[in-house]
């Protein structure tokens, strides 16, 4: 596969005016060596560089690059083009799919999963996508169950929109067939016009890809200064899908929002205080932020899944909105007891993914190949509790919601804390230590 490098972008904001953007110094390396570093671990080597402002320096400092292994072809924009612009000039040479990345962002990933996951989508491409600190002034992409997105939000966006969290990461496996959306030597940018273009004419289908591994821009100084540290500090190598991380899951209900029965309503849902702090102190470690939530109101035929949706996406608004992001939402939505009017009887069964059975968290570590032995489950019932000793995790009861008060099972939790914010300084004081 040929990987495409996005490498004309000027630094303005990052008071660069002697060099490109992608050349820009994290570590002992520019940005752009880091980027064909990885490519060439996992053995692609043939690299198109599209080069804009001083395209010199990359060419004088890279040459070929046969120096480093890998061999480097050059294509010069003979004025801006955006990203699409400046792709479609090689559309005689793309005949395979191929792979593109933006010279703006830092990144260690899993391409190898990458490229499978793509293999098994007939789609005309395939985008990474993540939460991240700062979704309103993101590209926000909206994705079916089966991984197709049904809608591209290109920034800016209105005031009040609700949103999941789901960012464009600038990352992308596509076909030659998208060449036929692009129109050549014309201004356009694959997020505001080409993928919402492939969306809305339906000829083709776009595929996402979700993984929590480390991909940032580095656009302004203070994100040039996060990853630089985040670098500098193992963190953007370690995030690699390959190294095992480990989470803390987290209950909903009565621990992130305040505690209503049943929750069927969207206008009670109500986050408690420190809740974004909380989990933003997550995002800040090496801990995932994954929510666990049993939603019976789904079997009963309280709310559709659809309506349950409609919450996370307020939940997901009221913490991007706070710089703060949950990097899986996992939920429950049956229910073993029948008898409810309007209940859907294909969800009334003894499932195992119901807590206290380890179903959403078996199925978390086997998406995200999370390290059980040091993660833990933060909850505010002996319910949560039972599931953390049953699946082999730490337990925090916090005093919000029930406060571990509803008595349904005999188990003592490891840890106890005022609320989400005490539980997660808890568990962050036990790694320092």
């Amino acid at each position: 596969m040929k990987a495409v490098i996005l490498a004309g972008g000027k630094g303005t904001r990052l008071g660069l005016f002697d060099k490109p953007k992608p050349m820009v110094q994290i570590g002992d390396k520019p940005l752009l060596e880091h980027q064909i570093n990885l490519l060439k671990r996992y053995g692609i080597t043939d690299i198109i560089l599209l080069t804009g402002f001083l395209s010199e320096k990359i060419e004088e400092y890279f040459h070929d690059g046969s120096s480093i292994g890998v061999k480097l072809s050059y294509v010069r924009e003979p004025y801006p083009l955006g990203t699409a612009g400046a792709v479609k000039q090689l559309e005689n040479v793309l005949t395979e799919r191929f792979l593109v990345l933006y010279g703006d962002i830092i990144l260690d990933f899993d391409i190898d999963s990458f490229i499978e996951f793509d293999k098994q989508k007939d789609t005309i491409g395939t985008i990474i996508v993540h939460p991240n600190e700062h979704p309103y002034d993101s590209d926000l992409v909206e994705v079916d169950e089966r991984c197709i997105v049904t809608n591209f939000l290109s920034k800016p966006h209105q005031p009040g929109l609700v949103y999941n969290n789901n960012v464009n990461a600038a990352v992308y496996i596509l076909s030659p067939k998208i060449f036929q959306y692009i129109e050549s030597g014309v201004i356009s940018d694959f997020g505001k016009d080409i993928f919402p273009k492939v969306v809305n004419t339906r000829r083709h289908q776009l595929c996402a890809y979700d993984t929590p591994e480390y991909i940032k821009d580095l656009g302004t100084p203070d994100r040039l200064n996060l990853v630089t540290k985040a670098f500098l500090d193992g963190k953007i190598q370690s995030f690699n899908k390959r190294n095992k991380r480990p989470a803390i899951f987290i209950d909903r209900d009565g621990v992130v929002n305040k505690e209503v029965d049943n929750l069927r309503d969207i206008n009670d849902f109500e986050l408690l205080p420190d809740v974004a702090e909380a989990i933003s102190v997550i995002n800040r470690s090496d801990y995932l932020a994954i929510l666990v939530t049993n939603q019976p109101g789904v079997a009963k035929g309280f709310i559709t899944e659809d309506y349950l949706s409609l919450i996370h996406k307020k939940l997901e608004t009221e913490l991007g909105n706070k710089k703060s992001f949950l990097d899986r939402i996992y939920y429950c939505p049956h229910h073993p007891d029948k008898g409810f009017e309007g209940e859907v009887k294909e969800l009334k069964i003894n499932c195992n993914c119901r807590k206290p059975e380890i179903g959403m968290i078996e199925k978390a570590v086997a998406d995200l190949n999370i390290d059980i032995s040091k993660s833990f489950i933060i909850g505010d019932t002996s319910t949560d509790m039972m599931t953390g000793l049953n699946a082999g995790l730490k337990t925090v009861l916090v005093k919000t919601g029930y406060a571990g008060l509803d008595n349904k099972y005999m188990c003592t939790p490891d840890f106890v804390a005022n609320d989400l914010l005490g539980a997660v300084n808890i568990i962050l004081s036990i790694n320092d230590n």
